[in-house]
């Protein structure tokens, strides 16, 4: 089957789906979910595959714990699917309401977004969690993962796919079982057939695909997240969320890479922080180590730039020059500091007195998401089900004419 051909199914799938109930969808989405609970043997199995293989191709150590996936990650991946399913239905929900001086009724409403494409890498959770949130919001979805977790994402999207195949709705849901680059450039040019695209991975997956497109895109860009550490800041509280933020799990997007210090604490938080994050096997760049070569740069590992600034102003203007939209905090008992920067950092989260970390659909009760968009249109930040909406308006009439 080529790719024309499975978007025009999927798009015919998609209107299909538009149809059932909220009561339908959450019904389908929990049988996916003991779908692949049945199915984890297999998944796990198809998981020592690409991690075995990855290993022989020289993966990187970062790529590598995001391919990986346990009966731990297993579990939270299912409870995701089940969390979403849960969740209140984005569909038909009315956004706005209001009568003309001619009597109309006018609705805004969401509406699913038709076909949804998922280019993405490494991360096998990412196919359950596109699959169940774009069902939940009435959308199809084809997924082209990276070749280095073909053969889980092929497991898991078998296992979700199969609850569908007596429904006629199996189309809804397509993997795109090939490791050929020029598909993702065919699959974002298919005008009329695809509605989004939406890219997940490095900078060069993210380029080719804006590149290419002729359909609409929603970027999920690299994650270089900073912490500033305000003069007024409570060295503890700085010390236990730099250590989250950065070693918690260094391999994903909202992990924190640079770190930022107020250069009248400096001299007091740094030696402390290095003793702190040190020890749990951070390097350092910048301030206290080898030079930084690009204040850019997503590590994805346990090495941290950091830089003492003389004040607020510099570190805004540096996470406003550096940054890549994502997720910024400052440390800081100051309002005044803190209402300066929730102000003027342009990122799609921004925290105080608090990690990074916390960018993610599940811990803002989104369930899952599909991504966290570094664009500002027409979604920002965490991706779940009602981002996966659009909206139509509409118009309730008793012979209403327009005279004029």
């Amino acid at each position: 089957m080529n790719l024309k051909d499975i978007a025009r199914r999927a798009k015919h799938a998609s209107r299909k789906l538009a149809q059932l109930t909220s009561i339908e969808r959450t019904n389908l989405l929990l049988l996916m979910c003991d779908s692949l609970s049945q199915a984890q043997p297999q998944v796990l199995e198809a998981n020592r595959l690409d991690i075995e293989s990855a290993q022989k191709s020289g993966l990187s150590k970062p790529m590598l714990d995001r391919l990986h996936l346990d009966e731990k990650r297993f579990k939270n991946m299912l409870q995701g699917l089940r969390d979403v399913a849960a969740q209140k239905d984005p569909l038909g929900q009315i956004i706005e309401h209001r009568q003309t001086p001619s009597g109309l009724e006018l609705s805004k409403v969401r509406v699913p977004i038709g076909v949804v494409v998922m280019i993405y890498e490494s991360r096998p959770n990412v196919t359950c969690e596109s699959a169940s949130l774009c069902f939940k919001s009435g959308n199809s979805v084809i997924l082209k993962g990276g070749s280095e977790a073909i053969h889980t994402n092929r497991a898991i999207c078998d296992a979700m796919r199969s609850v569908l195949k007596a429904t006629a709705l199996e189309d809804c849901i397509f993997f795109i079982d090939s490791s050929d680059r020029n598909v993702v450039k065919e699959l974002v040019q298919l005008e009329g057939l695809v509605d989004l695209a939406i890219p997940r991975g490095g900078e060069g997956l993210i380029r080719s695909v804006l590149d290419s497109a002729r359909v609409p895109v929603i970027k999920h860009s690299k994650g270089v997240c900073h912490t500033f550490v305000d003069e007024s800041a409570d060295l503890q509280m700085a010390l236990d969320i730099c250590e989250n933020a950065k070693c918690q799990r260094p391999s994903v997007c909202n992990a924190m890479e640079a770190l930022l210090v107020h250069e009248k604490i400096a001299g007091e938080f740094l030696p402390l922080c290095t003793k702190r994050l040190g020890e749990e096997g951070v390097t350092f760049r910048g301030a206290i180590g080898e030079p930084v070569d690009d204040w850019s740069a997503e590590y994805l590992d346990l090495i941290l730039a950091v830089k003492i600034v003389p004040s607020l102003e510099e570190a805004i203007s540096h996470i406003n020059t550096f940054g890549s939209g994502h997720s910024d905090a400052i440390i800081t008992n100051s309002e005044a500091s803190k209402s300066r920067f929730l102000n003027e950092i342009d990122s799609a989260v921004v925290y105080v007195n608090a990690s990074t970390r916390f960018t993610d659909g599940a811990e803002f009760g989104m369930g899952a998401e599909i991504g966290i968009s570094t664009d500002k249109l027409h979604v920002r930040g965490p991706m779940g089900a009602t981002e996966l909406t659009t909206y139509k308006w509409l118009g309730v009439g008793s012979g209403q004419v327009r005279g004029s």
